[in-house]
């Protein structure tokens, strides 16, 4: 079946320690598990088209976790990065990760630097990890930015619209492709969480109970199959409503993502 395909994924990958409660195991071990899902499906989003793939990780919320529960977070993706970063440099998939990342330790960061730097000329699918991310963090310090630019001269207040907030963004890199069309959350809870609030002002929403270590690419089609069945109206009727009212300098605007087979 012929499905238009989001240009922009963002998953919130959640229930990995219910999961692994309600077999009897510990929260830790669904952390292990979920992390093996996430190979597949960073797979099935580049096979389908996918541009841009934004994936929950890690909020600043949970900073509030045991230290121990902590500790094997960071040791999982590291393990990931050092295993799969070969793999998507041969697929040419960008790596980024978003949040504030200062707050992480020095080997996890060298770790990350060094899975950005060999992916930063990679042109296909742009993959990005939230981790120590807060969505109201993310646009304070964007205002502060702004409002440091103003301060020194380099800006004036009535210069602010959308387009230009957008680039105080930790997703300015992502250009064109920074608007969220699709957010995927797990686990049956119905709520954002603190994730691209700004980005994903008029993205569609799909929730599934499934818990994330349940998560697997079929259940990605089955998501992006419910989006594409969807009248995106944007505030808009008829002709229009197709159209995405993401700000752009030029005046232009993406319309509908590329149509593939599932």
């Amino acid at each position: 079946m012929a499905v238009n395909i989001p240009h922009h994924i963002a998953i919130i990958m959640d229930g990995n320690g219910r999961w692994a409660q309600r077999r009897g195991h510990s929260r830790v071990f669904g952390h292990v598990r979920g992390s093996s899902r996430v190979k597949g499906i960073v797979r099935e989003a580049d096979r389908l088209g996918v541009r841009a793939l934004t994936l929950y990780a890690f909020s600043t919320e949970n900073w509030n976790r045991p230290p121990t529960e902590l500790k094997v977070l960071w040791r999982l993706l590291k393990k990931y990065l050092q295993r799969e970063v070969a793999e998507l440099d041969r697929e040419n998939v960008r790596f980024r990760v978003i949040g504030e990342l200062d707050r992480l330790d020095t080997d996890v960061r060298e770790v990350i630097d060094s899975a950005v730097e060999r992916l930063s000329g990679n042109s296909g699918l742009q993959l990005t990890f939230a981790l120590s991310y807060g969505a109201r963090r993310e646009l304070c310090r964007a205002a502060r930015l702004f409002a440091e630019d103003c301060e020194s001269g380099r800006r004036h207040a009535s210069e602010m619209n959308e387009e230009l907030f957008r680039q105080y963004l930790w997703t300015a890199e992502l250009g064109e492709l920074d608007s969220v069309d699709l957010v995927i959350r797990t686990s049956g809870e119905r709520r954002v969480s603190n994730f691209l609030l700004w980005q994903a002002a008029y993205a569609e929403f799909y929730f599934t109970d499934l818990c994330w270590p349940d998560f697997e690419p079929r259940h990605l089609q089955e998501a992006i199959q419910d989006f594409s069945s969807r009248e995106r109206r944007f505030g808009a009727v008829g002709e229009k409503a197709v159209r995405d009212p993401r700000s752009r300098s030029d005046g232009a605007t993406i319309a509908r993502g590329p149509v593939a087979k599932i």
